[in-house]
């Protein structure tokens, strides 16, 4: 197979030129050229931002083309939609990685790809918001390549190793200082969400089988739960932390941001949680979905953080998360010396 990839070289990019070239897959990559591409690559140097950013790959034509693109883009839906143009004839199929975002707030719990959009979104809009700006890129990936050529990849919470939004890199940091750490409960809150890996892995199981249409790409509902993966950060750091678990409503009396003040949890039987952690995944289970403990999760991205030897990337524009030490200490403190959960 060859595939071409527009950017490669973060995060869920670089997990897909990773997984295709383990599958001896012939692989090309379009981005600026300020990250170093994994080796084995054949790189073509373009801005997609910029004008005239797509003329080396207009020029860059080869016998046979590619038999798919895989394209992770978030910000203006007018880059999704000049690349599919160009794209249209010399591509099998546009794999465009969208989100859960692109949903109206708040789905219901239990929401399938059958659920209402939001409203406002145009393939050939500039950037506006991250909802809107998902769904217009997947509206030029139908546009230019037909509904039976384009995947649209809806993920969730993507955690995993090359993490660039700072989630669980950034408890899996805290945990390895040591110290009570505040704990969000309740310990059992079930967790979605998807290892980079096993999304690369089924994109790339997708595009062999010549999928098409939305899916929702997530573990199943309850994969894991705070519980286990916090325990996870704890065993593999092995530091001395000590896990206070915390009732929500004292965390949220605190003025504590869920998901960005601390990452990934957002309060039980909340609109956050049907929409985060609530979404029905049925569809890609049945065509091939598989994911790994979040045990492994943990291990593998604590390692890279370890051998990287300094702070996690961060994505430009994206906003720092996790909770000011401070305000942490305030809370425990008035939780008493037991950190029981209130």
């Amino acid at each position: 197979m060859r595939l071409l990839v527009l950017g490669g070289t973060e995060f869920a990019g670089r997990a897909v030129v990773e997984a295709a070239l383990d599958r001896g897959w012939e692989v090309t990559v379009l981005n600026r050229g300020r990250h170093r591409s994994p080796p084995g690559v054949r790189q073509i140097q373009g801005d997609r931002t910029a004008p005239g950013g797509l003329a080396a790959l207009e020029r860059d034509r080869e016998p046979g083309e590619w038999d798919a693109v895989v394209d992770t883009w978030s910000g203006a839906p007018r880059a999704v939609h000049e690349s599919a143009r160009l794209l249209a004839g010399r591509a099998g199929r546009y794999v465009y990685v969208s989100s859960c975002s692109v949903y109206a707030w708040a789905p219901d719990p239990g929401y399938d790809e059958g659920a209402p959009l939001v409203r406002g979104a145009a393939a050939d809009a500039e950037q506006t918001a991250y909802p809107q700006d998902k769904l217009g890129g997947e509206l030029a990936a139908v546009a230019a390549f037909g509904a039976q050529r384009s995947l649209l990849v809806r993920s969730g919470l993507i955690l995993g190793p090359y993490e660039n939004i700072h989630r669980l890199p950034w408890w899996l940091t805290r945990i390895a200082r040591g110290g009570p750490v505040l704990a969000p409960g309740p310990h059992d809150l079930p967790l979605q969400y998807v290892d980079v890996r096993d999304l690369a892995e089924w994109i790339l199981g997708a595009v062999e089988r010549g999928l098409s249409g939305p899916y929702n790409l997530m573990s199943p509902q309850g994969h894991t739960t705070m519980g286990q993966l916090l325990a996870a950060c704890v065993r593999e750091t092995g530091s001395d932390a000590r896990l206070c678990w915390t009732a929500p409503e004292v965390i949220l009396d605190a003025g504590i941001e869920p998901w960005t003040q601390l990452p990934v949890w957002v309060p039980p039987d909340s609109e956050a949680h049907a929409a985060l952690h609530g979404a029905d995944v049925s569809r890609a289970v049945r065509d091939g979905l598989r994911c790994r403990p979040v045990a492994e999760t943990v291990a593998d991205t604590w390692n890279w953080l370890r051998s990287a030897g300094t702070d996690a990337p961060l994505r430009p524009g994206r906003p720092k998360v996790g909770l000011d030490p401070v305000l942490e200490q305030k809370v425990l403190s008035g939780k008493g010396e037991n950190g029981a959960e209130h």
